[in-house]
C-alpha cells in the first residue's frame, strides 16, 4: 500500500470515531443517547447542566477553552525556544489529540510500549518516539513491516543495553529499514532505566555500530528521575547528555544519520531543558532538540500545577487545568460528612486526593467552601464537611484532579464542554 494510500485509511479511521455509537460503554453519557452516533450526539449541543439534557455522575469533563489555550501556549513556548516537540502520548491515549498536538506544531508523538505504538500507528501518527528500549521480538516485527510499508513513517526508540541490541538485532533481520535507536543516559542511581555511564554508553553505541538493523541517531532520556532534583543537578545531568552526544559524534558514531536527536523533558523541568538545550553546540549533523513533555495537555490542579516550569518563569505564560470530575451527593450521614458517587474507578488518586472547587444545585454554581476529600473507595469519596460547607444530597460537586496519565485513563469517551456547560466535542481514548 502506498503512503498515500496508508494516510487516507488512517483519515478514514479518525473519521469514523464520530461514526462510533453511544451506548452503556460509556460512563456519564445520556441515557437516551444510546444508538446516536458520537457526530450526532455532538451536533445536539447538549448541556452538563441543563434538565433533560441527561448527563449523569460520575462525569469526567475536559474545558474547551482550556485545553485549547494549553495546546496553543506549548506550540508556542516550544517555537520560540528552538524545540522540536513530541509530547507524550501515554497522557491520554487519545488520536483526535495527537493530531491536535500536530496541528499545534508538534513534531511527532511520544508513547511508552508497543500497543500504544499500535494506536498511534493506526490513526495516522508518521513520527514516533518509543521511550523505551524494545526487545520484544513481535513487536518488532510488527515495527519493521510498518517501516518497509510507508517510506514516510520514521521510529525512533530506546537502547541501554548491549544486550538489547542482540535482542533487537536478532528480532530485526532482514528487516527493509533499520530502526533509529537512541542512547538512554539514565538519571542517577536509583533512578529508572538508562545506561548509568559513559563507559557502558559507548559499549552499546559500538554494539549498535555493528548491526545492519539499527541506526544510532542520539541521545536521550529523562530528567525527573535526577536523585533530589533541584534546578542545578538537573541542569548538570542535562550537561552529561549533550556531553554524550558531543563524544559520541567525536568518535563517529552518528554516521548514517540524517540529524542527531538530543531529547529530555517530562511535565516539570522543561525550563531546564530549554536552556540547556540552547547550548548544544555545532555537531557533525543538524540537531533536533526534541522536547517529550506530555501532561500539559490538560495541565492539572496539583501535581502539576505546583511542578510546572512556568512557576519558574511566569512571564512565558500558564498552563491551565482543563479537568473537572463531577459527582453527585448521595449521602450526608452527618454535619461532618457526606459522599458523592465518584471513586477510584473514576479519579486519578495515585499522586493526590481530588480537591473540591465548586457545589452546583438549582442550576446555582458556588465555590465548595469547607469541603475536603479525605479518602476515596472504589465508588466513593468521602468528604469532610466543615461548619462551612453548605452541602445537600443531590447536589453536584465539580472536583479537580492531580496526574493526568492517570485520569484519562479510567474513561473511554470524555465530553470537552464550554464554560457554560456545552458539550462540543468528545475525546476517545485507546488504553
Amino acid at each position: 500500500m502506498s503512503t498515500e494510500a496508508l494516510a487516507r485509511q488512517a483519515a478514514q479511521r479518525l473519521a469514523r470515531l464520530a461514526e462510533e455509537r453511544v451506548d452503556h460503554r460509556f460512563k456519564g453519557l445520556p441515557p437516551d443517547a444510546d444508538g446516536l452516533t458520537v457526530a450526532e450526539l455532538t451536533a445536539q449541543r447538549r448541556n452538563l447542566f441543563r434538565d433533560g439534557d441527561g448527563f449523569t455522575t460520575p462525569l469526567l469533563v475536559l474545558s474547551a477553552e482550556r485545553l485549547e489555550h494549553n495546546l496553543a501556549l506549548m506550540e508556542t513556548y516550544t517555537a520560540r525556544h528552538g524545540l522540536a516537540f513530541a509530547p507524550h502520548g501515554k497522557t491520554s491515549m487519545a488520536p483526535r489529540l495527537f493530531h491536535r498536538q500536530i496541528e499545534h506544531g508538534a513534531w511527532g508523538i511520544t508513547l511508552a510500549v508497543p500497543h500504544q505504538v499500535r494506536v498511534a500507528r493506526a490513526f495516522g501518527i508518521r513520527r514516533i518516539f518509543l521511550a523505551n528500549e524494545l526487545v520484544d521480538a513481535s513487536a518488532l516485527r510488527w515495527a519493521a513491516a510498518e517501516l518497509a510499508a510507508d517510506p514516510g513513517f520514521r521510529l525512533v526508540c530506546y537502547v541501554d543495553s548491549v544486550r538489547g541490541v542482540e535482542l533487537m538485532d536478532a528480532a530485526l533481520r532482514g528487516a527493509a529499514r533499520p530502526v533509529d535507536v537512541v542512547i538512554e543516559l539514565g538519571a542517577g542511581d536509583g533512578a529508572r532505566t538508562g545506561v548509568r555511564t559513559e563507559a557502558q554508553a559507548l559499549a552499546v553505541a559500538e554494539a549498535v555500530a555493528g548491526t545492519r538493523t539499527l541506526r544510532l541517531v542520539g541521545v536521550a532520556g529523562y530528567e525527573a528521575q535526577v536523585p533530589d532534583a533541584s534546578p542545578e543537578r538537573v541542569r548538570e545531568w542535562l550537561r552529561r547528555l549533550v556531553a554524550l552526544a558531543v563524544r559520541l559524534d567525536g568518535a563517529g558514531r552518528f554516521a548514517g544519520a540524517d540529524e542527531i536527536v538530543v531529547s529530555a523533558g517530562g511535565s516539570e523541568w522543561f525550563d531546564a531543558v530549554a536552556d540547556v538545550f540552547a547550548g548544544v553546540p555545532d555537531l557533525s549533523l543538524p540537531v533536533l532538540r526534541l522536547l517529550r513533555s506530555g501532561a500539559y495537555v490538560s495541565h492539572d490542579d496539583l501535581h502539576y500545577r505546583r511542578l510546572t516550569p512556568f512557576n519558574r518563569v511566569p512571564e512565558e505564560g500558564a498552563l491551565e487545568p482543563a479537568f473537572r470530575l463531577w459527582a453527585q451527593v448521595v449521602s450526608r450521614p452527618s454535619e461532618a460528612e457526606a459522599f458523592v458517587n465518584a471513586g477510584k474507578r473514576d479519579a486519578a488518586y495515585d499522586l493526590d486526593r481530588p480537591v473540591a472547587h465548586v457545589v452546583r444545585r438549582d442550576g446555582t454554581e458556588r465555590p465548595a467552601t469547607d469541603v475536603e476529600v479525605t479518602a476515596l473507595s472504589d465508588q466513593h469519596l468521602w468528604l469532610r464537611t466543615g461548619p462551612g460547607a453548605d452541602v445537600e444530597v443531590g447536589d453536584w460537586i465539580g472536583f479537580g484532579l492531580s496526574h493526568p496519565c492517570t485520569s484519562f485513563d479510567k474513561w473511554q469517551l470524555i465530553p470537552v464542554a464550554q464554560a457554560d456547560g456545552t458539550v462540543v466535542d468528545y475525546i476517545r481514548t485507546f488504553f
